[in-house]
């Protein structure tokens, strides 16, 4: 199964219009509290037909890591009706392609089917909503499924285990510090009663969006949505009253050295405003930020330790804005041979400086914002982006408004945005600095 963290400014790009909107959905909402959206594209008789609740790996009670991605796995173990593994037999007889994820935000399932299908998968994933059934034995063979995808990907990659400490040195009481996998002392104690409870307490239509895009209407879905998920009766889910971050004091440093490692590298990752917390100003305007210092080979990263100092092999920024908690920036480089991490870094402050004292100019931006604006093209082509992009929005606790006014939004930001979004988020105390080393290398 995929485990996917949707990053909506991984995803979301705006129409070449500023003014245009992003996908034009319509939503409606059951009577029992689900919301529903559509998404019309009718280029070809298939659907993408998606369930989104709006419940994650940072839901989980302390000390019960990796609850959410648990059930992910155990929701295909089936039902009275649809037993021992018959959804997915049903999913692959019928042509279609499935899978799910786990986020710290939210959990989510799809299928893509052609349009007469369509009924059916909603059947198979109303039914499993509520009527799961787990055997002690389901458990104890999914456990060892999830420990091993653990093992694979995280304790035997350097890199992921080094992020891992990233967040847990990044956040320190938010929720996000755990990873949504788990760590490999709880998952090992979870239980069938704590995996039910979570099950009987998140999974209900009131907390679930149903997003549907493809060869469809509102005016034929709504009536396949009332029969299978009207049916199903709200549940009293209670708030996610997530724990807050204290004011950073200090910043820190985690260094991981592993023989498997070839090729050392360096990041620094600063807390910083997100959709979810912080003005939705910030949020846009890190964007540009993230874009015009590390966003590809002529951002100036890239530009100042590759191409002009010969300082690194690679170096760039990413940002996040979509989480429904505190988002994160990230700097980083790989040092070319003959340099070190520290120097990689020292080159990346110098830049940052100049940023931060010499700003950005119009044009900087406009080639920034165009440069997103103009990858919509392939976002509206796509069935699955508009319902991974709206699913993740409203599961995050956004708006249709909100996604579908980003260009905009986009189109407003000024130079003396870019700059003051810069200024609150390079702030050393706000950091973690981050290296990844072979034994023995000079750090």
């Amino acid at each position: 199964m995929i485990r996917l963290v949707v990053v909506l400014a991984l995803f979301v790009f705006a129409p070449t219009r500023a003014d245009a909107r992003l996908f034009d959905p319509e939503s409606f909402t059951l009577d029992n509290g689900m919301q529903v959206v559509v998404i019309p594209n009718h280029r070809v008789p298939v659907v993408t037909h998606m369930v989104w609740y709006k419940v994650g790996a940072a839901d989980e009670a302390p000390g019960k890591s990796g609850t959410a991605h648990f059930l992910e796995h155990l929701m295909f173990k089936g039902t009275s009706r649809f037993p021992g593994g018959m959804f997915s037999e049903v999913v692959a007889g019928n042509g279609g392609r499935q899978n799910a994820f786990t986020s710290y935000d939210y959990t989510g399932y799809f299928q893509t089917v052609t349009k007469d299908k369509l009924p059916l998968m909603m059947e198979l994933e109303a039914d499993r909503m509520t009527n799961l059934v787990l055997s002690e034995e389901d458990l104890a063979t999914e456990r060892d499924v999830v420990i091993e995808e653990r093992r694979s990907r995280v304790d035997n990659s350097p890199a992921a285990r080094l992020q891992e400490q990233v967040s847990a040195a990044l956040y320190l009481n938010h929720p996000y510090r755990r990873p949504v996998i788990g760590w490999y002392h709880e998952l090992i104690g979870l239980d069938r009663d704590s995996i039910i409870d979570f099950y009987q307490t998140w999974y209900a239509p009131n907390n679930a969006i149903l997003v549907v895009a493809g060869d469809i209407t509102v005016d034929e879905l709504r009536p396949l949505a009332e029969k299978y998920y009207g049916v199903i009766p709200a549940v009293d889910t209670p708030s996610r009253n997530w724990l807050e971050e204290p004011p950073p004091q200090a910043s820190r440093t985690v260094e991981l050295r592993d023989a498997r490692v070839r090729q050392s590298s360096w990041q620094r990752t600063y807390l910083a405003p997100s959709y979810g917390q912080g003005a939705r100003k910030q949020a846009d305007a890190l964007q540009v930020v993230a874009d015009i210092l590390g966003g590809g080979a002529t951002s100036r990263l890239y530009r100042s330790l590759v191409i002009e100092q010969g300082v690194a092999v690679s170096a760039g920024a990413s940002y996040g804005p979509d989480s429904r908690g505190p988002g994160r920036m990230t700097v980083y480089a790989v040092p070319a041979p003959g340099f070190t991490p520290g120097d990689v870094a020292g080159a990346v402050d110098a830049e940052i400086a100049k940023l931060l004292s010499d700003g950005v100019s119009k044009g900087d931006v406009a080639r920034s914002v165009s440069s997103m604006l103009a990858n919509a093209v392939f976002a509206r082509d796509s069935l699955a982006t508009g319902a991974r992009v709206l699913g993740a929005a409203l599961a995050s606790g956004r708006t249709i408004e909100d996604v579908e006014t980003w260009p905009d939004r986009m189109a407003r930001i000024t130079p003396a945005d870019v700059v003051t979004a810069a200024q609150d988020v390079f702030d050393d105390r706000r950091s973690v600095s981050a290296r990844l080393l072979p034994p023995g290398e000079q750090p």
